[in-house]
Formats: C-alpha cells, structure tokens, sequence
C-alpha cells in the first residue's frame, strides 16, 4: 500500500545516525525504555481508560473511507471504526504480521482448490446506529470498493481482478441499482459470506485483511462523500469531520468486547489535527501536547539531527524496518523511456548515495538494488546495475553507454514529487542533478500528498499529457508477502486510470503470468522462489530505479501508552490500542 515518507536532509545527521543504530532496548512499561524498544515489544503497557488521544499529520488523507483510501496509516487508523473480516494482531516487528479474524469468528475455510472462501461473521456485531451487521453489507462493501472506480479510485482493486464477475459485465452498485450485484460473492445467510474467485488465491486471508472488506450499510452510503461519516462497527465513531481540518472520534456505545477480542475502547476522544508543519508535529510529540504522528513518517531533518546527539531524547525514539522502498518510478509508456536501453541508463547514472543523503542518511534506509525489500520473504540479494564510485563521484561509463545506445540525445522531461514532503522533494532534485549528466533534463513538478495519486502520479493521461518520464514514489506491502508487495505495482492489470499504484505503466506478460501462478501455488516455499524470480524480471525492465530500503526514525510520546511499532503497518505504531499516560 502506498506508504507517506519521512522528511530528513541533513547531511551531517548521517554519522549520527549510526550510533542509534546500535543503540538497543528492551520492551518496558516506561516510555523511555530505550531506543528501538518499540520494535521489540509492547512499551508503556497499559489498560487505563480515559483522556484524549491527539494525533497529527502535515498535510491530509487521500480518503477515510475504508473502501476508498491505499495509505498504510489509514488502513492502521481506520481500524478504530471500520472492523474487516481479517486484521492483524498487534506486534512489535513480525510479531505484528500474524492475523487474526476480526469481524470474521475464524479464518476462511477454502474449497474448490483455493477457488472459493467462505467466512462465517461474528454475531452480535452492530453497526453506531444500532443495526446488525451482515454478510450483505461486507458484500455491498467489496462491491463499491472494486467495482465503481469512475467513484471510488483510490483503493487496490484485487477483487475486480480476482472475482468471477470480472469480465466487465458488473458495473458496481451505483449503476447496478436494484439489481442482485455481485454473483459471485453470495449470502447464503446474514453470517455467511461466499467468495468464488476466478483462479486460486492461497493468501486471501491477507487479502481480505484490507478494508474494503469492513461493512457498510448501503442505505447510509454516499459515494464519495461517505467519508464525512463512516458508519462505524468498532470501537470509535465520528463525532465532527472539518475536511483538511480535524477529525475527532469517540467511543462507540454500540461497540462490544463481547464480539471484538481485539481492541480495548481506552481514550474516551481520539482527535486528528491535520496539516500541521512537521517541525510542529514534532515539538508536539516531544511535550506530549500529541502522542503520535498520523501519517509514520518520522521526525524533520532538523529534529533527526538533535535526537541523535541527545542520549536521553534517542531514547524515546524507534528507528524501523517496514517492509518498504524508496524508489524512482520510470514510466515506460513515455519516450524515450519506452526504450529499455534508455530505462537501464537512468538505472546506472542516478547517484543513490547522493540520494540517500538527501533521504537523511543510512539511518533512513539502505541503499537499494531490489524491488523487493529486505525484509520481505522471497527476497533475493542481486544488484544488475551495480555503482561504481572513484572517491565521491559516480562512474557514468555504463550509463553513458546505454544512453547512447537508446539514441535519445539530450531530451527534457517531468519528474513527479509530494511538495509537503521535504526530503522527497530533496531526492527528486538529486536525481534531477544525476540525469543532467548523460544529457536527461528534468524539471520538478510538485503536488499534495492527498491528490498525488488521485489527480497527479496515479492518473496516466495526465502522466501522458505532461510529459512526466519519472515519479519519486514509496511503497509497502500491502500484506507481508511477495505478492501483497509486487502485485499493485508490477502487474499490468493493476493500472487504473485514477489512482494508479503501476506508476511505471509495467505491463509485461511474463511478469503477468508469473505473479497469477504464484499466487495459486499452496506450497509456501514455492511462491516465495517465485517472487525473488519475479523482483528479478522487473529490474531487467528497468521501469524501477530502487533507491533505500526505507527506514523510519519515530518519536515516542511521554503521554502515549501501548506503542508497538509493526511491521504489518510499514514500521508505525499500531494504532488498535493506544492509550493516554495520565
């Protein structure tokens, strides 16, 4: 799923940056229980009820619909209200990619060959407004999710690809009114829901750990406006939604722990201040006045540096794998870069030690030369366009080889960047340095984090219409496998025409093949051999130049309790249980 970045520039953070990294800490019930411990257990354990729960974010979500959003931090923030059929456990590290069935009472039952699930949902589980949730509204839900795009474009669309029904002919409920839906999903009863896929799927438990599967009522639905107020079923609901301002939710008197073994109910109020200044956010943070970042991007640059060098404030800090990577999208439907000799000479000349500076150091991640992140399974260490470096300057022989071997000359093109995201920005502007010399002038262009992939990145006639060749772009798993990471940005039947994650536009049919027949293989083994082969394929297309094996750098809040940093949410807090410190 589409993952924020963190903001960081300083260069002399770098050897800083190094001594936290070896800098341990054991899991404790005090907030200062040393550097990393959050990624090792659960820190200021606590079940204390009450208080107010106040996070912030530097620009606003795409969407808090469930059915209509692809950020992590929103899939993570969204389970508070929006309970889908299978979630994760919270658990620092790994730990946190172990699922559990949430409005599900058990894990799928497959049948047909891994062709067709079926779940059973808890009973007793209601909606705010008191009604019960059925099978009929998980249903409805997956139906908008994935099949009225030209409305609702923002998410993943698995279902449409993997449903029976996707031969066209189901046009979502929107333009289906009145009419029985989806025939492959049936509701045999209102616990009962049936899922009739088109080719075995062995990882749909993880599929449907998305929300999209989290129900909502059609009667109370409104398109895109549903994200005003989503009708919850956990354990907060909307109380006011200012857009671009504040969200603030409170406990949900329907919400019973009867039915729900997963979450607690502990702050009475949890509000969402939005498009604060990250320097902000972070001196917030430090004095408790907010108690977590919304988005998981990480402390500014300038905070990095002075976390670092402070023993007692790098204690409170958590610097986090997530399964993600930093990268340069190339679209491969934009001359010259249609030309794979042109795609490979990108690969060789952008300088990524100059970029991972930019990035804040190694600190923030390594430097990468997979698609797959290294902490992905299935993940193969190779590197086909190797760097070579004389002192601090890149050789560009290979580079320049391949240049002129695609013929292109000197050519002028767009570059892609979030502008309320410093060090991506920074990151664009030394890849944009590295291109001038084999003779690639690229100009920035710059947009929201909230309309990046709705208006900009993720829409390919614009892409087209602008002449954009390259898009900075982060990405994490949608579920911690190979294919939850690879299929969205590598498979040619993932592009969509608005809020496109394929930002390369890659539509090989080999890649193609090879990802649909490693999803069927139940031998475990097997499918994460075929994903290393596949990660493989991609990077002899060049339509991706991986830059960091993306870290973040957290600060721990004095008033926050129950903070667990999660791989399954890219390296963030897992927000199901996070209480106030009185």
């Amino acid at each position: 799923m589409r993952r924020s970045l963190p903001v960081a520039t300083v260069a002399a953070i770098t050897s800083a940056g190094l001594l936290l990294a070896g800098c341990g800490g054991k899991a404790s019930s005090d907030s200062s229980a040393g550097a990393n411990a959050a990624t090792k257990g659960v820190v200021n354990a606590s079940d204390e009820k009450g208080g107010t729960l106040t996070y912030a974010m530097s620009d606003a979500p795409e969407s808090f619909d469930p059915g209509n959003t692809y950020y992590a931090f929103v899939y993570n923030f969204s389970r508070l209200y929006a309970r889908p059929l299978t979630t994760f456990k919270p658990g620092a590290g790994t730990k946190g990619e172990e699922l559990a069935p949430d409005l599900a009472e058990s894990m799928g039952k497959p049948s047909d060959g891994g062709k067709t699930w079926t779940y059973k949902l808890r009973k007793g589980v209601k909606f705010e407004d008191g009604t019960p949730v059925t099978s009929q509204d998980v249903k409805y839900a997956v139906e908008r999710s994935n099949f009225a795009r030209d409305t609702l474009s923002l998410g993943p669309n698995y279902f449409q690809q993997f449903l029976q029904d996707n031969d066209g002919g189901y046009k979502g409920p929107y333009k289906d009114k009145g009419k029985e839906g989806l025939k492959s999903v049936e509701t045999p009863d209102a616990q009962t829901i049936v899922f009739h896929l088109n080719k075995p799927f062995a990882e749909f438990d993880y599929l449907v750990s998305a929300p999209q599967t989290a129900p909502v009522p059609q009667a109370k639905d409104k398109g895109a406006d549903y994200t005003k107020h989503v009708m919850s079923t956990g354990s907060y609901k909307f109380e006011n939604y200012q857009e671009g301002k504040q969200l603030t939710l409170v406990r949900n008197p329907q919400w019973s722990a009867a039915t729900d073994p997963l979450r607690k109910q502990l702050p009475d109020k949890i509000v969402l201040n939005l498009k604060v200044a990250q320097s902000t956010i972070d001196k917030d943070l430090q004095s408790g006045n907010t108690m977590v970042d919304m988005a998981g991007r990480g402390v500014d640059g300038q905070t990095q540096a002075q976390l670092l060098t402070d023993p007692t404030q790098k204690s409170h800090t958590d610097n986090a794998l997530g399964q993600r990577l930093v990268y340069t999208a190339i679209n491969t439907k934009v001359a010259p870069f249609n030309n794979v000799e042109c795609r490979k000479a990108v690969e060789y000349a952008i300088d990524k030690k100059s970029v991972q500076t930019a990035l804040g150091g190694p600190i923030r991640g390594d430097i990468a030369s997979t698609v797959l992140p290294t902490d992905i399974a299935g993940y193969q260490k190779f590197d086909l366009y190797p760097q070579k470096y004389d002192g601090d300057n890149l050789d560009l022989t290979e580079a320049k080889a391949h240049w002129k071997k695609c013929g292109a000359g000197n050519v002028n093109t767009t570059i892609l960047a979030r502008n309320d995201r410093q060090d991506e920005i920074d990151a664009a502007t030394s890849v944009i340095g590295s291109l001038k010399k084999i003779g690639i002038n690229a100009k920035i262009q710059s947009y929201p984090t909230s309309k990046y992939f709705s208006d900009y990145a993720g829409v390919p006639e614009f892409d087209k219409s602008n002449n954009v060749g390259l898009m900075m772009m982060q990405w994490g798993a949608d579920f911690p496998t190979g294919y939850g990471y690879l299929q969205q940005i590598l498979n040619g039947k993932a592009i969509s025409q608005s809020g496109n994650s394929n930002l390369s536009q890659l539509d090989d049919p080999e890649i193609n093949k090879l990802l649909d027949g490693a999803i069927a293989n139940t031998d475990q083994a097997a499918r994460e051999k075929a994903y290393g082969d596949i990660d493989r394929k991609a990077m002899e297309q060049a339509a991706i130049v991986p830059l960091t094996y993306f870290k973040v750098l957290m600060y721990r809040s004095p008033k926050a309790t129950n903070l667990v940093s999660t791989s399954a949410f890219s390296g963030e807090y897992d927000y199901l249980n996070i209480g106030v410190k009185k």
